[in-house]
């Protein structure tokens, strides 16, 4: 694990995004870890999180004009990362959208740059689940403009199988024909933290990791 996916797991634990136990998720399956991304309620914590954005994408050698978050959660993300990439010496343009078009003033979806023709476009998003906010993100910016999509970069692959034996980020780079790239994975979280103490606490012991393993072994998917 490189040191920034490191520092970025354990923000993740001190920030209680990252949680352990019996979760319930939209999908209706029962997990026993669930990620959050609402809990990074600070400055430097919202910091931290786009210093590992900005890492993963000059890590992955994605070329970007524009970040992109889609709204609401990738809204920080979005202006984050950009600042984080700034710092790196990589100064681009973010932008998020709206919910509902602007009809007055600037009007139009997207709030920050618009993107514009020959763009090219880094999307930045929390978790992939179904994929859905994605997709609707990439046509929304081809809709727009004549932009190309460089890569994806999520914070944590759940690596879930999804319409086949796949993994659902490895469907969507199928799909998409774009490179999605997670800051760090499920396996590399529970292989970081199994056994080590984060402020004083073992965060994954041997049960929550077979826990963790069961049910990767029910709804895991190939990558």
């Amino acid at each position: 694990m490189e040191a920034y996916q490191a520092a970025f797991v354990d923000l993740l634990v001190r920030h209680q995004v990252l949680r352990f136990g019996d979760f319930t998720l939209k999908s209706g399956r029962r997990s026993p870890y669930f990620i959050n991304a609402g809990q990074l309620r600070t400055g430097a914590a919202i910091a931290g999180l786009g210093q590992a954005y900005a890492a993963g994408i000059l890590r992955h050698e994605l070329t970007c004009d524009l970040v992109f978050g889609p709204s609401y959660k990738g809204v920080p993300l979005a202006v984050a990362t950009a600042i984080a990439l700034a710092k790196a010496g990589h100064d681009v343009a973010y932008t998020f959208d709206r919910k509902e078009a602007k009809d007055h003033g600037e009007g139009g979806w997207f709030v920050g740059a618009k993107p514009e023709a020959g763009m090219r476009v880094v999307i930045v998003d929390d978790v992939i689940t179904s994929g859905i906010s994605i997709r609707e993100a990439v046509a929304l910016l081809q809709r727009t403009a004549e932009v190309s999509v460089a890569g994806i970069v999520v914070a944590v692959d759940r690596q879930e199988r999804g319409r086949s034996e796949r993994t659902t980020v490895a469907e969507l780079a199928d799909e998409l024909d774009v490179p999605v790239r997670p800051i760090v994975t499920i396996r590399e979280i529970v292989e970081h933290l199994h056994g080590r103490t984060v402020d004083g606490a073992v965060i994954i012991d041997d049960g929550r990791r077979e826990a963790i393993e069961a049910y990767l072994a029910e709804h895991g998917g190939a990558v």
